[in-house]
């Protein structure tokens, strides 16, 4: 079992000349639990879930997509709401409605052990940062890490206009870093986190709080892989892009995806997967993310479809 820990958000975007705002289903966390239960993974989604008809949507979603849900929790607050915007390049720009939303207020038991059979535990975005609930999600985090049984994955997924004081948010990241085995990341998000530093430095940073393997995504220049041992880099590939809503999260399904294949999901492995090896997981999370991008929204591929 695969669990993913974190948000749920209903994407508003534009869609025609009238410029009508259409609802779809989204959130980093959401997009990742989707992308790998796509891929024939035994997927649960740890969230919250809000009980209005913007949540019930969402849960529909997760349902249809086959996400096991029942580890989610349910909430009366509203749910969060994302407005999407294209840029020229049409990559996506976000404006967040996340007051008093259902994503953020999570009890003690509600975060006191992920579901039973949990191999990987994947989380970040906002749920990594967010009061109330941020500090329940690290414990949760440091326990597993301390434990040694399951593999911990981290996508920092930053937006830098609702996160608060950033230097705050740049240490709690780190601290949450520390109780991590693999880090999947942008190099906008290293760019925030690590102000001035190359993206090869930064990834060298993360790895000395004890992360195993970490892997940055940079768009059309394509991914790089970090260990201690290696340094790994693989192209884009040439597709079509329609839009990249939903990329990243696609690219982070393909990468565990491509791990359990490889039979190196574990925490003591990430750190000494050789080059062959490496390159082989940033194809095929390439593969899945390249896909994405043909298409409208955050629509990760089927197993067949590769």
């Amino acid at each position: 079992m695969l669990t993913v820990l974190g948000e749920a958000v209903v994407d508003l975007a534009a869609h025609g000349r009238d410029g009508l705002f259409a609802a779809h289903p989204g959130g980093s966390p959401l997009n990742v639990a989707v992308g790998l239960a796509r891929l024939d993974r035994p997927t649960a989604l740890l969230g919250r879930l809000s009980s209005t008809a913007l949540g019930r949507r969402l849960r529909a979603h997760a349902i249809a997509n086959g996400v096991d849900l029942s580890a989610v929790a349910t909430d009366d607050r509203p749910a969060t709401l994302a407005v999407v915007s294209l840029d020229g390049a049409g990559a996506a720009v976000y404006d967040f409605y996340l007051d008093g939303t259902a994503d953020w207020y999570w009890a003690a038991e509600e975060l006191a052990r992920p579901p039973c059979g949990t191999r990987i535990l994947h989380t970040g975005s906002l749920t990594a940062l967010l009061p109330p609930g941020a500090d329940l999600v690290a414990d949760l985090v440091a326990r597993l890490h301390a434990d040694g049984e399951v593999l911990v994955s981290l996508d920092p997924n930053v937006r830098p206009a609702v996160v608060g004081d950033p230097d705050e948010a740049r240490a709690r990241l780190l601290a949450l870093a520390a109780h991590t085995h693999l880090v999947k990341a942008s190099d906008d998000d290293l760019a925030w986190w690590f102000p001035g530093m190359p993206v090869e430095a930064a990834a060298h940073r993360l790895l000395d709080t004890g992360v195993g393997l970490v892997v940055v995504t940079r768009g059309a220049a394509g991914s790089v892989a970090v260990t201690a041992g290696r340094i790994v880099r693989r192209p884009a590939r040439r597709v079509t892009v329609v839009d990249t809503v939903g990329a990243g999260d696609a690219f982070t399904a393909g990468l565990l995806d491509a791990l359990l294949d490889a039979d190196e999901a574990a925490p003591d492995r990430l750190g000494t997967l050789d080059t062959d090896r490496l390159g082989a997981v940033l194809d095929h999370a390439t593969r899945v993310a390249a896909i994405t991008c043909t298409r409208a929204g955050a629509d990760p591929p089927r197993r067949a479809e590769l």
